[in-house]
Order: structure tokens, then C-alpha cells, then sequence
């Protein structure tokens, strides 16, 4: 993108996120649009924040995909990357691309955020067995340069996940209170990330495992308070974050160069379409 060219000055420049002015809200979805869901599973999302257990893919095509991640993971690591490190994947990798735009997944997505929706975002997140590493309690909204915040989180599950492998947990109902204030996270939580939200019991109701077998994927509200334990088992716990948004959401720091088109239209200005990448 030409960022010289007129078009495109409908997006201000910021140097960092405190200095954009983000509309952080929960936007309810239109329980009676639903297509996809059910009237109940909408009105769970907007209730309880989240959906859980809904299935993409079977058993033979969830093995296909962890032997897609398995193949990938061993060359990042074989580069010098952990299995932390494959972040915006749909750009570099055409099978992630072709995952953001999976019309099974869209179509859920589409209950949640209306007809026109922009995928944003996809990164491996991957717990090895014994990694030490946990996932402190955070709001995803609190990380992005958008406004406002009509997004959301789809985790699709590479391998099974459960109480056992450090499955991720969400406090039920945490959506509610708006955004959260947050602290710089401590050396001693060992946090894959860098924000902690203290006292995250009080927002909500008792925190739920997010227990998902492979191929299957929930679908959670951008101010869901969420996070997970270290996995302290012996087996590995992967997950792909797909981040979607409406197409009305504005993205600020150049984070509107990640947005592909997955559903109806937007304004190409705001959203210039991410092109599918070469490699596989």
C-alpha cells in the first residue's frame, strides 16, 4: 500500500496503541439472524462469552491438519523459532489463508459479526509437554489497534484439548464489564504474553476448561477474560487462533494490511485484502 496515496488518509497514523482513541465494548450479536448457530448457542455467546464444542472438521481430516502443523512446527523449530512463533501465519502459509476463510468456520463467524467480516489474524498457539509456560488471565481486545471492538477469537483445536494438557480456560459472563484494567505481567508467572488482569475471579463466574477435540473450535469475545495453566502433562496442546472482525472495524499501525475479505464486502480503502500466499 501506497501510504502517500489520498485514499488512504481515512486511517491516521498513531506511533502506539494508547494514543488511539478504541471504542472497547461488547456488541451483542442478533440472536435472530442466526444461520448457522442456534438461537440458544448466540444467545449463550452473548450471555457467557463464548461458544464451545462446534465442529469443523473429522477425525481423519483434524490428523491431516496436525500433520500439516507437525511438518511446520519441525521446520520453524529447525530455524530457531519455538512453537510460539508462528504468528500471522495466513500470510506466509497458503493452507492457513485457505483455514481463515473455511466457509464452516466463516459461517459460525458470520452469527457472531454480521454478513461482512475481515479475517485479521492466525497464530499457532502451542504447549509442549512440560513447556512450564502458562497463560495469565487477559483480554484479547487490551493487544490490538482496533476500533470498535466487533471482533472475535475462533480457537480451532490441532490436538485434543482438555483439563489435563493445560486446556484454555474463560471466566463465563467476564465480557460484560467493558475493558479491564491491566499490569505488566511478572518473571515469575512464566507468561507466554505480557499482560496479566489481577483479580480476574471477581469479574466473572467460575472459570470453565475450554475442552475441544481436534477438529473442533469455540469462538470467544475479544473482552472475554481467558488464559490457561502451564501443561504440565505429557502430551502437546495446540490450538490456531483465527481472529475475525466486522467490516466496519477500523485497524490502526498497519494492522489493516493483515485483513483478508472472508465474508461479503468492505471498503478497500480501510481493508486492502491480503493476497494468498505461494507457500503451502
Amino acid at each position: 500500500m501506497d501510504s502517500s496515496n489520498p485514499d488512504f488518509d481515512i486511517i491516521p497514523k498513531y506511533d502506539s496503541i494508547e494514543e488511539i482513541d478504541r471504542e472497547l465494548r461488547f456488541f451483542p450479536a442478533n440472536v435472530e439472524q442466526a444461520k448457522t448457530l442456534s438461537m440458544d448457542q448466540v444467545q449463550h455467546y452473548n450471555e457467557e462469552g463464548y461458544i464451545s464444542g462446534l465442529d469443523v472438521f473429522t477425525e481423519g481430516e483434524a490428523a491431516d491438519l496436525r500433520s500439516y502443523f507437525d511438518k511446520l512446527l519441525s521446520e520453524v523449530i529447525a530455524s530457531g523459532g519455538d512453537s510460539y512463533s508462528i504468528s500471522t501465519a495466513h500470510f506466509k502459509h497458503a493452507r492457513v489463508y485457505d483455514l481463515l476463510k473455511h466457509p464452516t468456520i466463516v459461517g459460525y463467524v458470520k452469527d457472531i459479526l454480521g454478513n461482512d467480516i475481515i479475517g485479521w489474524g492466525s497464530h499457532f498457539f502451542c504447549k509442549m509437554p512440560h513447556d512450564g509456560k502458562a497463560v495469565s488471565w487477559h483480554q484479547d481486545a487490551s493487544y490490538w489497534p482496533l476500533t470498535p471492538s466487533r471482533t472475535t477469537t475462533v480457537w480451532l483445536a490441532i490436538d485434543d484439548a482438555d483439563e489435563g494438557n493445560a486446556a484454555m480456560r474463560f471466566i463465563p459472563r467476564s465480557h460484560l464489564h467493558g475493558h479491564l484494567d491491566w499490569q505488566e505481567s511478572d518473571s515469575t508467572e512464566n507468561n507466554v504474553l505480557n499482560q496479566t488482569v489481577t483479580n480476574a475471579q471477581e469479574y466473572g463466574e467460575t472459570p470453565i476448561n475450554n475442552e475441544l477435540r481436534a477438529g473442533q473450535m469455540s469462538i470467544h469475545s475479544d473482552l472475554l477474560l481467558h488464559g490457561s495453566h502451564a501443561n504440565n502433562s505429557d502430551r502437546r496442546r495446540c490450538g490456531l487462533t483465527l481472529r475475525y472482525c466486522s467490516a466496519d472495524v477500523h485497524a490502526y499501525m498497519d494492522w489493516n494490511l493483515k485483513g483478508v475479505i472472508v465474508a461479503g464486502s468492505a471498503d478497500t480503502r480501510i481493508w486492502p485484502g491480503a493476497t494468498r500466499p505461494v507457500n503451502k
